[in-house]
């Protein structure tokens, strides 16, 4: 039977091992799949070895971290600088991202095609980094709000109507609302979100984080990470399987 699986830390708040081994079991495969909630990357290949594992995902934190564990990254991966899948074969790693097409496929693509449109990606994380490769690839502008000033970032006090105005697009890539932690949200001056915006959150879980519920408040259009989760989920399988 092969076997995969998920590593991160925490990982209470994944539907990825329910995912999956609904999946192969529709489909009548032999394979399992398990959440692996490692506190650190030292024990990588000890844990890959030990449980024969043909391919992984990665979560937070990991996404940009375990970088230097692998043997290889696909192009799309290394350009945007963060991998949520890895290919094993033979002990050989190779890194891949995922998130990429589930992001365009399950968000980008849903879009209006007539519209301009500019955005704010909340957080500078691993999910991040792949977001903002898709708006660079479809040309769509976009400020990058992190909690401390770094270089090419704004911080989230300097949010204000005019940014807003400015800025339709609204991308929650942080773990802030993440089950268990319900009621976090971004800092953002929600009162200035209009009908006009949208707001996408990576989160799945719960389906309507205390950010999409601030939003939809304010007349906002909503979607949650849940079908970015499908897609990318089975673009791994296909990576694991190929």
């Amino acid at each position: 039977m092969l076997r995969y699986g998920l590593i991160g830390f925490p990982l209470s708040h994944s539907f990825s091992e329910k995912y999956f081994s609904e999946k192969f079991e529709a489909e009548n495969t032999a394979a399992c799949y398990k959440n692996y909630p490692v506190e650190n990357l030292d024990h990588l290949r000890t844990l890959i070895a030990d449980q024969h594992l043909a391919g992984l995902n990665v979560t937070i934190p990991y996404k940009e971290k375990i970088i230097p564990y692998l043997d290889a990254i696909e192009e799309t991966a290394k350009l945007a600088g963060a991998v949520n899948c890895i290919q094993i074969r033979n002990g050989f790693l190779k890194g891949f991202n995922t998130d990429i097409v589930g992001f365009q496929q399950g968000f980008l693509n849903t879009l209006p095609a007539d519209r301009n449109y500019k955005a704010l990606v909340l957080g500078n994380g691993g999910a991040a980094k792949a977001v903002s490769f898709c708006l660079q690839q479809q040309g769509i502008s976009f400020y990058t709000v992190t909690r401390r000033h770094t270089p090419f970032t704004i911080r989230y006090q300097d949010i204000d109507a005019r940014l807003l105005d400015e800025c339709k697009l609204l991308i929650n890539t942080t773990p802030l609302g993440m089950f268990p932690n319900v009621h976090e949200r971004p800092d953002l001056p929600y009162q200035f979100v209009t009908d006009a915006h949208i707001a996408f959150d990576l989160i799945y879980n719960p389906a309507q984080t205390a950010f999409l519920q601030a939003c939809a408040y304010q007349k906002a259009i909503t979607k949650n990470g849940l079908c970015m989760l499908q897609i990318q989920a089975d673009e791994s399988y296909r990576i694991f399987t190929q």
